[in-house]
């Protein structure tokens, strides 16, 4: 008979002590990895269906005979939508559980924002002065230490910036290293060497500024045209 406290019996007690905690933390592991399989399978219909969603938006805005307050509106709703969306990926980076398949749902999302981007310089030409597009340019993958640090701070700032501008702004964050020729083409039109970098009406910045500083902007609406 095992007596515990008995000292002789102290292997034995740790022994069953490990293996119930392994089992234990086996079991959650599991639940969890079906969580996350779950979610990622979602996040993989979301991103078809978003897709779809957008290029039939951009169709619709061309039509013509749609005043500014609807075409603004779907642009603004549509960029809450897959930011909603693609939150569930955000549980992945934090737990360090970033696999191929879930790389390939980021791409996905980084290519809905692109066309959201499009878009909203499409309904902006159409609509001028009536809104900002402010889009957030960041690398997901390879940021050296200081980059990191200079996102989390602009992270703040266009929080805080949205967080104040409400409807009058359309926020779109997109990561550059996604590999997406369209989101290239789109950059290369701004001659941005470093990042992360903020596109606001066209003005571009690759060092944090102030919220008020941002403001500045918004108010003269599109400072810079390009060809």
């Amino acid at each position: 008979m095992i007596r515990l406290g008995d000292p002789r019996n102290a292997f034995w007690e740790a022994f069953l002590l490990t293996v119930i905690v392994f089992i234990f933390g086996l079991l959650i592991g599991v639940a969890v990895e079906n969580s996350r399989a779950g979610n990622l399978e979602e996040s993989y219909e979301n991103s078809q269906i978003s897709l779809i969603d957008i290029l039939t938006l951009d169709s619709v805005s061309n039509l013509g005979n749609l005043s500014c307050d609807s075409l603004i509106g779907s642009n603004l709703e549509f960029a809450d939508k897959i930011y909603e969306e693609s939150k569930i990926l955000n549980n992945y980076d934090n737990a360090n559980k970033i696999s191929n398949e879930i790389k390939l749902v980021y791409k996905k999302y980084d290519l809905l924002r692109t066309l959201l981007w499009s878009g909203a310089l499409n309904v902006q030409s159409q609509c001028p002065d009536k809104f900002s597009i402010v889009v957030y340019l960041y690398q997901r993958e390879g940021a050296s230490v200081d980059e990191k640090a200079s996102q989390s701070v602009w992270s703040k700032i266009l929080g805080n910036l949205k967080e104040k501008q409400g409807g009058n702004m359309v926020l779109i964050p997109i990561s550059v290293d996604s590999d997406l020729s369209s989101l290239n083409l789109m950059v290369s039109r701004y001659n941005i060497n470093s990042y992360p970098a903020v596109i606001v009406n066209g003005n571009v910045f690759t060092e944090p500024v102030s919220v008020e500083e941002l403001e500045n902007y918004l108010e003269g609406k599109s400072l810079i045209q390009l060809n």
